[in-house]
């Protein structure tokens, strides 16, 4: 105490009454603005909290299936329909002897993407589009006269980014293969189609689940365009290519390779498709023609530390900035890895495993100047009067490359379609770009055939992701599906970069 007496009064000076009553004061004054202080951040900081749950987490919350608010939404507005850009309705709320049941126009069509809602749950749209589905802004009038009268509100009006025209020529397209077809606009992530094959009913999931849910049919269930989880094939080499590029600055246009049909990698033999020799390659003529031992020998020379950074900058090993349910996309190439699992990584083959869905952001990407977006499905929310009450907007999800490496590559994927295994695309009214790829099962010869691409080459306005499963080669299966689907785009949008 003596201590803290002579810093207060450091001449020993004795201190009087007076001046002492004025110190107590001062110390309790700062002790009540301390306290002040501390309850008014409190009181603020829960100001914030409450105004960032009301904007960002309450319609989350809300719209939560295991919320038990969500029956008193449902008592009091009739869930509202779902609807294509183009008008189309996709869902809509049909009431029955007083008993609302949830009807799908379209059947098989939108299953994966707009999803069901019954007694078994909600899936894809009708689950993330929930609280607003349960909303109503009707005006406040007829709001008041409904529930005088018991009758229910109509809910708001949930229009997506998808195109029936689109949807239905990517369904028809892909036919019987099982897989998935899915586009989007390369600068603003809307999704314009996304087909999932085999498919089911979405009118009969409370009638059959328990036929839906055996381990037999559960694959119906997901949806291969976010969910399935393929080998990349040839794809993978953009990427292969790209960090090619970055770990040879100086002198990656000068890369040859002569093929003789096979390469050898650590006592394996690599084998291009169907063995085929392509002779004395350059880099752009080993890209066009998806020379495997080209990109073999790439792959054993690339800095493994820096290729997985790479791969993980562009979406592997992590989350994705989409709402809906996904598979996580893996790049298993690390430090320890062999020759030969670097040879066959850098072809899109060994342990790698990718999403359509991360396929195409990729492409979308270089499509977009190199920036990638996020992916979405709802454009925006109508009241039943028509008046929009909410926009959805794009978004970024970051650079995953540079704008001299995004045009880099779609040169090199340029002449895939003018000299190489995309030539579905050669005789287009638009200049196409894009990559096959025919991805090994290990179940035989069969070869999922994969195609990804974008157009026109110097606006782009809608890039593609075509995967069928064991459909064999990418350049003759899957690439005149993605072609169908350009074509059907371009009808009605003006084409630029035609030839």
């Amino acid at each position: 105490m003596k201590i803290f007496d002579y810093f207060r009064n450091p001449r020993g000076k004795k201190e009087s009454a007076a001046e002492r009553k004025y110190r107590e004061r001062s110390e309790a004054g700062r002790n009540i603005m301390t306290v002040t202080c501390f309850f008014g951040v409190l009181f603020l900081g829960l100001i914030g909290y409450y105004g960032y749950f009301l904007q960002v987490t309450s319609q989350e919350m809300i719209g939560s299936s295991y919320n038990a608010r969500l029956d008193a939404f449902a008592d009091r507005v009739t869930r509202g329909p779902i609807k294509s850009i183009d008008g189309q309705v996709l869902a809509e709320t049909k009431t029955v002897s007083g008993t609302d049941t949830r009807y799908y126009p379209y059947e098989y069509l939108y299953t994966h993407s707009v999803g069901y809602s019954g007694k078994n749950g909600r899936t894809g749209l009708e689950s993330l589009g929930n609280f607003y589905l349960l909303s109503s802004h009707v005006n406040l009038l007829e709001r008041a006269f409904n529930e005088l009268s018991g009758k229910k509100n109509p809910g708001d009006t949930l229009v997506t980014t998808l195109d029936s025209r689109i949807q239905s020529t990517a369904s028809d397209a892909l036919g019987k293969h099982r897989g998935a077809v899915i586009a989007m606009e390369p600068d603003t992530g809307r999704i314009l189609t996304m087909v999932s094959q085999p498919n089911f009913n979405a009118n009969e999931v409370d009638a059959r689940w328990s036929e839906l849910t055996t381990d037999s049919n559960r694959a119906v269930l997901v949806n291969r365009a976010t969910q399935g989880l393929y080998p990349p094939g040839s794809t993978f080499k953009i990427l292969t290519l790209l960090e090619y590029i970055r770990e040879h600055p100086g002198d990656w246009q000068n890369f040859t390779f002569d093929c003789s049909g096979s390469y050898k990698s650590n006592g394996y033999t690599l084998k291009c498709y169907h063995g085929e020799k392509h002779g004395h390659q350059t880099l752009l003529q080993a890209f066009a023609n998806s020379c495997n031992g080209a990109f073999a020998s790439i792959g054993e020379g690339l800095d493994t530390g820096r290729f997985r950074e790479l791969a993980e900058t562009c979406g592997f090993n992590g989350s994705l900035p989409y709402d809906l349910a996904y598979s996580k996309n893996t790049f298993a190439l690390a430090s320890d890895s062999g020759v030969w699992e670097k040879a066959q990584t850098a072809i899109g083959q060994g342990k790698t495993q990718i999403t359509p869905l991360l396929n195409l952001m990729v492409t979308a990407a270089i499509a977009n100047g190199g920036t990638m977006m996020k992916p979405y499905l709802a454009d925006h929310v109508e009241a039943a009067t028509g008046q929009t009450v909410k926009k959805f907007l794009p978004s970024s999800a970051g650079s995953i490359m540079s704008a001299a490496e995004a045009e880099a590559l779609t040169t090199y994927m340029r002449s895939v379609v003018t000299d190489g295994t995309g030539s579905a695309f050669s005789d287009a009214s638009y200049q196409a770009a894009g990559k096959t790829g025919s991805a090994e099962t290990g179940v035989g010869d069969n070869s999922h055939a994969w195609f990804v691409g974008f157009a026109p080459v110097d606006d782009p306005k809608i890039a593609v992701c075509v995967i069928a499963e064991d459909g064999g080669s990418g350049g003759s299966v899957a690439a005149p599906i993605a072609r169908k689907v350009m074509d059907e785009y371009f009808k009605d949008y003006p084409v630029t970069g035609k030839k």
